[in-house]
């Protein structure tokens, strides 16, 4: 749109959230909420974007800066109204402003730039000096009346502190989000009054000045009143959030994704789902976790900015900042941290935390293992019970093992080590020096009994009497030498 003009309001204190955290800043699907507003400002393509910051400004701003870069700052030391924050944001701009000016409020997290568009392109052609975002609720309380003439022009808003008794009958409700010609607001600004039972500056007030004026007025109802929703308390917080996911699901849904419950399911606004997708029962995909066709995800997953490939199962994991190949299963019960990357058709098992790690296509890492710092080649099945042990209290080294080798159980790789293609280990091995392609490399020593033992050490015990039960029995257990490897 042409010379328009975005206003965000985020100076308020937020007392009643009673958080260190300044209100607009708190998360609400992935996305503080006035991340939220200002993504729906930015889809409306405005020439220009102006914040009003004040309480907790060193949070508020650097933040709104890095999501809008090039926005005008303006600071409003003291919060005496809604008119008085548009004016210090208009005196930040300078004079002579032109086009259209639209002020909204940096808490309402379900507002949609579609909404903000039609808004102001409905103000932009209609010639009006003061457009108002209406909206009708079943309990207008707190919220400022749309009081309309018999003929139904706009003919004033009416806070509720301020309101009679016939007027706070009234359904209409102004959202907080106004439109105005630019000339008119910068002429009218000055010309508040603070004469009400709060002691502020209301912009709405320009309403009757414009009308007082020979001005146009008018309103534009958006049906649905909750995208301008504000929010004052965590309460209120919740209630908004379990609304925007109930939204994002519904719309992944519409798009083709099974999600089973979505009375368990959070999904951030965003995470990328392709067709065919199925969520099942308590997942929560969060931050830019990208999820590919036929995948499937749960039951009781939380995913930070992972990369599912097509076709994947995770079951039961927690993972972020990982990539997890096409046709790859994970679970249950594994741990995912930053830097985990599985190739496609491999296997994380259960008990498997992996860290900065590259697992090959067709790996497996079955049971009850750690994997940090580690390159693991194509087709190569580590046994249960691995260590990966990269950190000797100074220095952190990686280690690599080959293609197609397959380690013994409770193996111990001492990095920085290197295991060739092909080769196998033992089982209960300590690997602390490279091993060559094809060969078997086993560490531990041969397998000794010392008889009697536990009638001198353990006499009395419930151990001591099965082991001589059986030694009366017959004859004892037959000695098969050393295991073999787990595959």
């Amino acid at each position: 749109m042409p010379d328009l003009t975005v206003i965000v309001l985020a100076a308020g204190g937020g007392t009643r959230m009673k958080s260190k955290t300044m209100k607009v800043l708190h998360p609400i699907a992935g996305r503080s909420m006035i991340g939220h507003v200002l993504s729906a400002v930015m889809a409306v393509e405005p020439t220009r974007v102006v914040a009003v910051v004040g309480h907790q400004r060193e949070q508020v701003g650097p933040h709104i800066e890095a999501l809008v870069p090039g926005v005008v700052l303006a600071v409003q030391e003291s919060q005496d109204g809604t008119g008085h924050a548009v004016r210090v944001a208009m005196e930040a701009l300078g004079p002579g402003q032109s086009g259209t000016v639209i002020v909204t409020t940096g808490d309402t997290p379900l507002l949609e730039g579609a909404s903000l568009r039609a808004f102001a392109e409905d103000h932009t052609g209609s010639g009006r000096a003061v457009s108002i975002l209406t909206g009708e609720v079943r309990d207008p309380f707190g919220y400022g009346r749309v009081i309309r003439d018999p003929d139904g022009t706009v003919a004033a808003i009416v806070e509720q502190k301020d309101a009679s008794e016939e007027q706070t009958a009234v359904r209409e409700i102004n959202s907080g989000i106004l439109a105005f010609d630019a000339a008119f607001l910068e002429d009218v600004l000055p010309r508040l009054s603070n004469d009400n039972a709060k002691r502020e500056y209301y912009l709405t007030d320009t309403v009757k000045l414009a009308r007082a004026g020979g001005q146009k007025v008018g309103a534009f109802p958006i049906h649905d009143v909750l995208q301008t929703e504000g929010v004052n308390d965590r309460s209120e917080m919740a209630e908004l959030a379990h609304e925007k996911n109930r939204r994002i699901l519904a719309r992944w849904m519409a798009e083709g994704v099974t999600v089973i419950d979505p009375a368990t399911t959070w999904i951030d606004v965003d995470v990328v789902l392709a067709p065919d997708v199925t969520i099942l029962p308590g997942v929560q995909l969060l931050g830019a976790t990208v999820v590919g066709e036929d995948a499937v995800v749960g039951p009781d997953c939380t995913l930070k900015d992972v990369e599912i490939g097509e076709g994947a199962k995770v079951v039961r994991t927690h993972g972020e900042l990982a990539v997890v190949g096409a046709g790859a299963d994970v679970g249950p019960f594994s741990y995912l941290r930053p830097g985990a990357r599985l190739g496609a058709r491999g296997k994380i098992g259960a008990f498997v935390e992996v860290k900065n790690s590259d697992i090959g296509a067709g790996a497996k890492v079955p049971h009850l293992s750690y994997v940090g710092d580690a390159q693991i080649g194509e087709g190569t099945n580590i046994g249960a019970g691995a260590i990966f042990a990269n950190y000797d209290g100074v220095t952190k080294s990686r280690s690599t093992v080959g293609r197609h080798v397959k380690t013994g159980v409770h193996n111990s790789f001492v990095a920085p080590v290197t295991i060739g293609d092909g080769a196998t280990t033992g089982a209960g091995s300590v690997i602390r020096r490279d091993v060559p392609p094809g060969s078997l490399a086993v560490s531990s020593g041969q397998q000794r009994h010392i008889e009697g033992w536990v009638f001198r050490k353990r006499e009395g015990t419930p151990s001591a009497d099965a082991a001589r039960a059986a030694l009366d029995s017959g004859p004892g257990v037959e000695d098969t030498g050393p295991r073999g490897t787990q595959s």
